[in-house]
Formats: structure tokens, C-alpha cells, sequence
């Protein structure tokens, strides 16, 4: 008589599940993915953008129908991280002292655009977007303007400067700081002399010549 078999049992095969989709924040990660593009030099879509977010090329679209939408978002949240660095440094600064607020103001904007050259890049030039399109970008560079002058006004009422045109003292710090800024970004300080880690203190020393300059001796 054949030995009798006894079967194993089967083991117990699970369905794999769909997985839901989670990418918490759709909105946040496509702007950061578009971030990254823009710091390595890449060109930027929504669609690129969307591959970097490891979503389908289609899910971005509710949130940015076009390459403008997202750039303007990507500038926005860089703008916002540039005001947020610029008021934590004017919270340190003495508030009964314009020319040292003033100081403040531009080495936090100094420092800033040196460590996020991409969203420097993004939100200093024309060169992802038409930054008239953006309302909010447009109010919170006039606040910013309006900061900085108010500064070097409180400095002339106090007696602090040499007598000057307020306006081309103002622009003049803006011509500073910007130009310094873009100096660093397209790599010119080499060619000056001044290696990497030389770079932010040349960028203080700078800024405090700008203001011996215009300050009352």
C-alpha cells in the first residue's frame, strides 16, 4: 500500500494593496524639486519638476497649470525665507541705532543670497519669470525698500550722516549689496584675490567701508 501524502498546507498568499498615495505637501515637494533644478543649473517645467517629485507627470497640474505658476510659488517661498533671515537679524540689532540696524540689513542680505545662490538667482533676476506677475512678490520688495529707507532717514534725523540725497545713499547700499551678492554668485572673487572662505568677512569689511562713507565722522 503507497505511503499516504499528506499535503502541506498553503501558505497563505496576501493581495498585495494599491498603496494610497502619500506625498504629504504635493505643493511643497514640487516647489523644492524646482528649487533644486534651478540651484544645478537645469531647466525648470513643471513636468521635470513632477519626475523629481517621483509623481505622474499630470498630478502637479492642479496645483501650477504652467511653467509661471510654479516659479512664481518657487520665488515666493524663496522671498519669504529671504524676509524671515533679514527680521530675526533686525530682532538682534539695537533698535534706538539706524546705521547699526541698517548694517544688519545688509549683511543679513549678504549672507543670505551667499548660502541660497538659487533662490537669489530666482528672485534678483527676470530670468525664470515675470516677476511683475506676482503681487505679492512686488509688496514685499516695496516693504523692503521702504524698511531700508526708513532706516537711513531715521540716521539722517538723528544727525548720523553726512549731508546727502537720501535716495542715491539708498541706492547706492542697494548697488552694494546686490552687486556684491552677484560677484559671489557668478565667481568672480577668485580672480580678485579672495578665496572661499574669505568671502563673508570681505563681504562685512565692505559693507562697513559703504557706511563709514556715508556716516557723520
Amino acid at each position: 500500500m503507497p505511503a499516504r501524502q499528506t499535503s502541506k498546507p498553503r501558505a497563505h498568499r496576501r493581495t498585495p494593496q494599491a498603496r494610497p498615495y502619500h506625498h504629504g505637501d504635493l505643493r511643497r515637494v514640487l516647489i523644492d524639486a524646482a528649487l533644486q533644478l534651478a540651484a544645478e543649473g537645469a531647466e525648470v517645467s513643471v513636468r521635470e519638476a513632477a519626475r523629481r517629485a517621483a509623481v505622474s507627470p499630470g498630478a502637479p497640474f492642479r496645483h501650477f497649470p504652467n511653467r509661471d505658476a510654479l516659479m512664481t510659488a518657487v520665488a515666493e517661498e524663496a522671498q519669504r525665507r529671504f524676509r524671515a533671515e533679514i527680521e530675526a537679524a533686525l530682532d538682534k540689532a539695537p533698535a534706538a541705532d539706524p546705521l547699526a540696524r541698517f548694517r544688519a540689513f545688509g549683511l543679513a542680505y549678504l549672507r543670505w543670497a551667499m548660502h541660497n545662490p538659487a533662490h537669489f538667482e530666482i528672485i534678483s533676476t527676470g530670468r525664470y519669470f515675470a516677476h511683475d506677475g506676482s503681487a505679492a512678490l512686488s509688496r514685499d520688495n516695496a516693504e523692503l525698500i521702504a524698511l531700508s529707507a526708513q532706516m537711513l532717514a531715521d540716521a539722517a534725523e538723528q544727525g548720523l550722516l553726512r549731508p546727502a540725497d537720501l535716495k542715491r545713499v539708498q541706492i547706492a547700499g542697494r548697488a552694494l549689496v546686490y552687486g556684491f551678492a552677484r560677484m559671489n554668485l557668478d565667481g568672480h572673487f577668485p580672480r580678485w584675490g579672495v578665496g572661499e572662505g574669505e568671502i563673508e568677512r570681505m563681504a562685512e569689511g565692505v559693507l562697513d567701508l559703504f557706511i563709514a562713507g556715508i556716516a557723520k565722522p
